[in-house]
């Protein structure tokens, strides 16, 4: 994470991790994801950004509703990030459980035309074990 000046704020090479941080200056923030550690695999990166905008003690309201709701908006927030989190999570599952439902199939049609063979195979085998030969 980079920010505006172009100083870095967060620098860590990890599979995976959560951080999170107090912007010091206004501007654009750069994210940089790279996949240079591992081999010619494909990543998946999946984040999420939040703007939330911190009070002061000084200069919060001391007003028990507002606080709760407050308090309430930012716990819906993050039952939101985990529910997008689980849906890509169940995605990538039916594509993985997909596949690998493709992988059997194929692979039984395979094994079915290998028995189909070996079976007519075998028939002709004994028809010709089980001939006589004339010699006239």
């Amino acid at each position: 994470v980079t920010d505006p000046a172009g100083a870095r704020q967060y620098d860590k090479y990890t599979s995976s991790d959560e951080y999170s941080f107090t912007a010091t200056r206004d501007g654009k923030y750069v994210y940089c994801f790279g996949n240079e550690a591992w081999s010619s695999n494909t990543k998946e990166v999946s984040f999420n950004v939040h703007g939330i905008v911190y009070v002061p003690e000084s200069e919060a309201h001391t007003d028990p509703l507002e606080t709760e709701v407050r308090r309430l908006s930012e716990e819906l927030a993050q039952v939101k990030d985990e529910q997008s989190y689980i849906i890509v999570r169940e995605r990538t599952h039916r594509n993985t459980a997909e596949s690998t439902n493709n992988r059997v199939k194929w692979w039984s049609l395979f094994q079915l035309a290998i028995i189909m063979g070996e079976g007519i195979f075998q028939v002709w085998w004994l028809k010709r074990f089980f001939e006589v030969k004339r010699v006239v």
